[in-house]
């Protein structure tokens, strides 16, 4: 839940500012800065215990070293976001993040099978296909609108 807040929330304050910062009074531009604050954040939760630990948890069985996978994607999400400050990579950034998103989406099944660890991730499989949802949105604003 706290990934949709901080995006809904980012977006709207930085549309908000676009009332007087002429860059920012573009629906693309908010979402993007929203999505960016989202994904940093994320980011660094694949870096920070406790949820560090519960993420690794969530990571299929069938992949080997969980910890290196949740540090890469951890990375790219990182690194997308920063890709969604600069406009020139602005398109590219958000069709990357969106793709990622899809690829990790089998973690989010598996996570919502069960309590995998105390510090992971438990949304309900409903509610996070939703919010998964609403951020490829967002990804796809983010692209349609450059």
């Amino acid at each position: 839940m706290a990934p949709l807040i901080v995006l809904v929330c980012v977006t709207a304050l930085a549309r908000l500012l676009g009332l007087v910062v002429q860059p920012l009074n573009d629906w693309p531009v908010a979402t993007a800065i929203g999505l960016a604050a989202m994904f940093v954040m994320t980011s660094i939760t694949h870096f920070v215990q406790p949820r560090r630990r519960g993420l690794i948890a969530i990571v299929p069985p069938v992949f080997a070293r969980p910890d290196i996978l949740v540090s890469i994607t951890g990375a790219l999400e990182f690194f997308g976001a920063v890709g969604l400050f600069v406009p020139v990579t602005r398109a590219a950034a958000a069709v990357c993040l969106g793709l990622l998103l899809l690829v990790l989406f089998p973690a989010n099944v598996y996570a919502a099978g069960a309590q995998r660890h105390p510090d992971s991730p438990h949304t309900p499989l409903v509610a996070r296909t939703l919010y998964q949802l609403v951020f490829l949105a967002a990804c796809i604003v983010v692209v349609v609108g450059v």
